[in-house]
Protein backbone atom coordinates (compact mmCIF):
# COMPACT_ATOMS: atom_id res chain seq x y z
CA UNK A 1 0.00 0.00 0.00
CA UNK A 2 1.20 3.66 -0.72
CA UNK A 3 0.53 6.96 -0.19
CA UNK A 4 0.66 9.72 -2.74
CA UNK A 5 -0.37 13.49 -2.25
CA UNK A 6 -0.55 16.56 -4.58
CA UNK A 7 -0.41 19.76 -2.76
CA UNK A 8 -1.06 22.73 -5.17
CA UNK A 9 -1.02 26.40 -3.91
CA UNK A 10 -1.46 29.48 -6.32
CA UNK A 11 -0.70 32.96 -5.30
CA UNK A 12 -0.32 34.68 -8.46
CA UNK A 13 -2.98 35.14 -11.15
CA UNK A 14 -1.83 36.84 -13.92
CA UNK A 15 -4.06 39.16 -16.03
CA UNK A 16 -6.95 39.31 -13.13
CA UNK A 17 -4.97 41.62 -10.52
CA UNK A 18 -6.54 39.32 -8.08
CA UNK A 19 -3.74 37.71 -6.55
CA UNK A 20 -3.67 35.83 -3.31
CA UNK A 21 -0.60 35.58 -0.70
CA UNK A 22 -1.27 32.32 1.58
CA UNK A 23 -1.53 29.68 -1.06
CA UNK A 24 2.06 28.67 -1.99
CA UNK A 25 2.22 28.52 2.16
CA UNK A 26 -0.61 26.26 2.13
CA UNK A 27 0.61 23.93 -0.50
CA UNK A 28 4.00 23.74 1.46
CA UNK A 29 2.65 23.23 4.81
CA UNK A 30 0.46 20.55 3.32
CA UNK A 31 3.26 18.78 1.42
CA UNK A 32 5.14 18.62 4.83
CA UNK A 33 2.85 17.45 6.96
CA UNK A 34 1.86 14.73 4.45
CA UNK A 35 5.01 13.51 3.65
CA UNK A 36 5.53 13.29 7.88
CA UNK A 37 3.11 10.69 7.90
CA UNK A 38 4.55 8.59 5.54
CA UNK A 39 3.23 10.51 2.05
CA UNK A 40 5.57 10.98 -1.24
CA UNK A 41 4.14 14.33 -1.64
CA UNK A 42 4.62 16.74 -5.11
CA UNK A 43 3.85 19.99 -5.57
CA UNK A 44 2.57 22.37 -8.01
CA UNK A 45 3.29 26.08 -7.12
CA UNK A 46 1.85 29.15 -8.87
CA UNK A 47 3.37 29.14 -12.58
CA UNK A 48 3.69 24.75 -12.57
CA UNK A 49 -0.13 24.79 -11.74
CA UNK A 50 -1.46 25.25 -15.46
CA UNK A 51 -4.76 23.77 -16.08
CA UNK A 52 -2.87 21.28 -18.49
CA UNK A 53 -0.62 20.37 -15.30
CA UNK A 54 -3.40 19.94 -12.68
CA UNK A 55 -5.50 17.75 -14.81
CA UNK A 56 -2.42 15.61 -15.63
CA UNK A 57 -1.24 15.37 -12.10
CA UNK A 58 -4.46 14.67 -10.77
CA UNK A 59 -5.31 12.47 -13.42
CA UNK A 60 -2.01 9.95 -12.84
CA UNK A 61 -2.19 10.20 -9.31
CA UNK A 62 -5.15 8.90 -9.50
CA UNK A 63 -5.44 6.69 -11.90
CA UNK A 64 -1.99 5.14 -11.36
CA UNK A 65 -2.88 3.83 -7.58
CA UNK A 66 -3.91 0.39 -6.70
CA UNK A 67 -6.08 -1.29 -4.33
CA UNK A 68 -5.40 -0.26 -0.82
CA UNK A 69 -3.99 3.27 -1.62
CA UNK A 70 -4.27 6.39 0.22
CA UNK A 71 -4.50 9.72 -2.66
CA UNK A 72 -4.55 13.07 -1.65
CA UNK A 73 -5.44 16.24 -3.21
CA UNK A 74 -4.65 19.86 -1.56
CA UNK A 75 -5.81 23.26 -3.17
CA UNK A 76 -5.72 26.44 -2.35
CA UNK A 77 -6.07 29.18 -4.85
CA UNK A 78 -9.29 31.10 -6.58
CA UNK A 79 -12.52 29.31 -6.98
CA UNK A 80 -15.12 30.36 -9.83
CA UNK A 81 -18.23 29.26 -11.14
CA UNK A 82 -19.48 29.38 -14.81
CA UNK A 83 -22.90 28.35 -16.16
CA UNK A 84 -24.31 25.52 -16.57
CA UNK A 85 -24.06 24.28 -20.29
CA UNK A 86 -25.58 20.67 -19.58
CA UNK A 87 -28.31 21.01 -16.99
CA UNK A 88 -26.81 18.45 -14.47
CA UNK A 89 -26.59 21.07 -11.57
CA UNK A 90 -29.83 22.60 -9.95
CA UNK A 91 -28.60 25.93 -9.02
CA UNK A 92 -27.68 26.24 -12.75
CA UNK A 93 -24.04 27.14 -12.10
CA UNK A 94 -20.71 24.68 -12.74
CA UNK A 95 -18.17 24.98 -9.87
CA UNK A 96 -14.22 25.53 -11.13
CA UNK A 97 -11.01 25.80 -9.29
CA UNK A 98 -9.05 28.56 -10.90
CA UNK A 99 -5.49 27.44 -12.31
CA UNK A 100 -2.30 29.92 -12.44
CA UNK A 101 -3.63 30.48 -16.62
CA UNK A 102 -7.17 31.36 -15.69
CA UNK A 103 -6.36 34.63 -17.10
CA UNK A 104 -6.52 32.84 -20.84
CA UNK A 105 -9.79 31.73 -19.76
CA UNK A 106 -8.57 27.87 -18.23
CA UNK A 107 -10.50 26.85 -15.73
CA UNK A 108 -11.02 23.49 -13.84
CA UNK A 109 -14.60 22.57 -13.66
CA UNK A 110 -16.21 20.28 -11.66
CA UNK A 111 -17.66 18.38 -14.36
CA UNK A 112 -13.88 17.75 -15.92
CA UNK A 113 -12.68 17.26 -11.69
CA UNK A 114 -15.09 14.37 -11.41
CA UNK A 115 -14.06 12.19 -14.22
CA UNK A 116 -10.42 12.27 -12.69
CA UNK A 117 -11.32 11.10 -9.32
CA UNK A 118 -13.54 8.21 -10.32
CA UNK A 119 -10.77 6.59 -12.85
CA UNK A 120 -8.92 4.13 -9.84
CA UNK A 121 -9.12 0.79 -9.17
CA UNK A 122 -11.10 0.10 -7.12
CA UNK A 123 -10.54 0.09 -2.77
CA UNK A 124 -8.46 3.15 -3.82
CA UNK A 125 -8.94 5.88 -1.13
CA UNK A 126 -9.41 9.50 -2.76
CA UNK A 127 -9.32 12.75 -0.30
CA UNK A 128 -9.56 16.53 -1.66
CA UNK A 129 -8.92 19.05 0.55
CA UNK A 130 -10.08 22.42 -1.45
CA UNK A 131 -9.38 26.02 0.38
CA UNK A 132 -10.66 27.67 -1.71
CA UNK A 133 -14.50 29.68 -1.95
CA UNK A 134 -17.05 27.40 -2.63
CA UNK A 135 -18.03 28.00 0.91
CA UNK A 136 -21.47 29.87 5.60
CA UNK A 137 -22.03 31.92 9.00
CA UNK A 138 -20.62 33.77 11.99
CA UNK A 139 -19.60 34.54 15.34
CA UNK A 140 -17.50 32.00 17.72
CA UNK A 141 -14.13 30.61 17.27
CA UNK A 142 -10.93 32.04 18.25
CA UNK A 143 -9.57 34.82 16.54
CA UNK A 144 -6.14 35.31 18.68
CA UNK A 145 -3.83 34.10 16.07
CA UNK A 146 -5.30 36.36 13.25
CA UNK A 147 -3.38 39.56 12.56
CA UNK A 148 -4.91 42.93 11.84
CA UNK A 149 -7.01 43.96 8.87
CA UNK A 150 -9.38 42.46 6.63
CA UNK A 151 -8.76 38.89 4.93
CA UNK A 152 -9.33 37.98 1.32
CA UNK A 153 -12.28 36.07 -0.42
CA UNK A 154 -10.58 33.36 -2.27
CA UNK A 155 -13.06 33.83 -4.38
CA UNK A 156 -12.48 34.95 -8.97
CA UNK A 157 -15.60 36.35 -9.97
CA UNK A 158 -16.79 35.41 -13.39
CA UNK A 159 -16.04 39.25 -14.99
CA UNK A 160 -12.45 39.05 -13.64
CA UNK A 161 -11.67 36.31 -16.27
CA UNK A 162 -14.22 35.21 -18.51
CA UNK A 163 -14.99 37.39 -21.69
CA UNK A 164 -17.71 40.03 -21.68
CA UNK A 165 -19.78 37.99 -24.37
CA UNK A 166 -19.81 35.01 -21.93
CA UNK A 167 -20.59 36.58 -18.35
CA UNK A 168 -24.05 35.60 -16.74
CA UNK A 169 -25.84 38.61 -15.48
CA UNK A 170 -24.27 41.10 -12.94
CA UNK A 171 -26.36 39.71 -9.96
CA UNK A 172 -25.61 35.95 -10.13
CA UNK A 173 -21.79 37.12 -10.93
CA UNK A 174 -21.79 38.32 -7.78
CA UNK A 175 -22.66 35.05 -5.82
CA UNK A 176 -19.74 33.13 -4.50
CA UNK A 177 -19.21 29.37 -6.62
CA UNK A 178 -21.52 26.56 -5.40
CA UNK A 179 -20.87 23.12 -4.02
CA UNK A 180 -20.22 21.13 -6.94
CA UNK A 181 -16.79 19.94 -5.92
CA UNK A 182 -19.10 17.22 -3.25
CA UNK A 183 -20.61 15.74 -6.42
CA UNK A 184 -16.66 15.13 -8.06
CA UNK A 185 -16.02 11.65 -7.17
CA UNK A 186 -13.84 11.53 -4.48
CA UNK A 187 -14.35 9.61 -1.13
CA UNK A 188 -14.36 12.95 1.19
CA UNK A 189 -14.62 16.44 0.31
CA UNK A 190 -13.35 19.01 3.53
CA UNK A 191 -13.74 22.51 2.16
CA UNK A 192 -13.48 25.68 3.68
CA UNK A 193 -16.85 27.07 3.92
CA UNK A 194 -20.33 26.17 2.43
CA UNK A 195 -21.60 26.76 -0.59
CA UNK A 196 -22.67 30.75 0.01
CA UNK A 197 -19.98 31.85 1.95
CA UNK A 198 -16.37 32.53 0.98
CA UNK A 199 -12.72 30.91 1.73
CA UNK A 200 -10.33 33.66 3.21
CA UNK A 201 -6.76 34.75 2.41
CA UNK A 202 -5.42 36.01 5.45
CA UNK A 203 -2.21 36.34 8.18
CA UNK A 204 -1.55 34.67 11.37
CA UNK A 205 1.36 35.98 13.70
CA UNK A 206 3.15 37.28 10.20
CA UNK A 207 2.63 34.66 7.96
CA UNK A 208 -0.05 34.77 5.05
CA UNK A 209 -2.14 31.58 5.03
CA UNK A 210 -5.56 30.49 4.45
CA UNK A 211 -7.71 30.07 7.09
CA UNK A 212 -8.91 26.88 6.62
CA UNK A 213 -5.58 25.29 6.33
CA UNK A 214 -4.12 27.16 9.41
CA UNK A 215 -7.01 25.99 11.76
CA UNK A 216 -6.93 22.88 9.92
CA UNK A 217 -3.34 21.64 10.47
CA UNK A 218 -3.28 23.33 14.48
CA UNK A 219 -6.35 21.13 15.16
CA UNK A 220 -4.91 17.92 13.26
CA UNK A 221 -1.52 18.43 15.57
CA UNK A 222 -3.46 18.11 18.16
CA UNK A 223 -5.03 14.94 17.57
CA UNK A 224 -3.89 11.34 18.41
CA UNK A 225 -3.02 9.18 15.61
CA UNK A 226 -5.82 7.16 16.35
CA UNK A 227 -8.56 10.28 15.17
CA UNK A 228 -11.07 9.94 12.21
CA UNK A 229 -11.82 12.53 9.79
CA UNK A 230 -14.64 13.46 11.76
CA UNK A 231 -12.72 13.67 14.89
CA UNK A 232 -10.81 16.15 12.62
CA UNK A 233 -13.55 17.90 11.63
CA UNK A 234 -15.21 18.04 14.77
CA UNK A 235 -11.92 19.91 16.25
CA UNK A 236 -11.80 22.76 13.37
CA UNK A 237 -15.79 23.73 13.67
CA UNK A 238 -16.97 25.55 15.93
CA UNK A 239 -13.73 26.07 18.02
CA UNK A 240 -11.58 27.74 15.19
CA UNK A 241 -14.22 28.42 12.58
CA UNK A 242 -16.12 30.29 11.94
CA UNK A 243 -15.69 34.03 13.74
CA UNK A 244 -17.24 37.13 13.20
CA UNK A 245 -13.54 38.29 11.15
CA UNK A 246 -13.86 34.94 9.48
CA UNK A 247 -17.32 33.97 8.31
CA UNK A 248 -16.82 30.60 7.20
CA UNK A 249 -18.26 27.23 7.86
CA UNK A 250 -15.88 24.28 7.27
CA UNK A 251 -17.51 21.16 5.89
CA UNK A 252 -16.70 17.66 5.41
CA UNK A 253 -18.57 15.83 2.18
CA UNK A 254 -18.60 11.40 2.55
CA UNK A 255 -19.86 8.75 3.57
CA UNK A 256 -20.17 7.58 7.46
CA UNK A 257 -17.71 5.39 6.46
CA UNK A 258 -15.06 7.26 4.52
CA UNK A 259 -15.63 9.68 7.76
CA UNK A 260 -14.38 6.87 10.37
CA UNK A 261 -11.13 6.40 8.47
CA UNK A 262 -7.97 6.93 10.43
CA UNK A 263 -6.59 10.28 9.29
CA UNK A 264 -4.48 9.84 6.49
CA UNK A 265 -3.82 6.45 6.48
Amino acid sequence: MSKKALCIGINDYPGTQNDLSGCVNDANDWAATLTARGFTASKLIDAQATKAAMVAGIGSLVSGAAKGDTVVITYSGHGTWVPDRNGDEPDGRDEGLCPWDIGSGKVLLDDELAPLLTNRAAGVRVLLISDSCHSGSVTRGDNTDLDPGMPRARFLPPEAWMKPEDLPDARAARLPAVGGLARSGGDLLLAGCTDTQFSWDTSFRGRPYGAFTYYALKALAALPTSATYQDWFKKITPAYLPTNQLPQNPQIFGTRTARAWKIFA
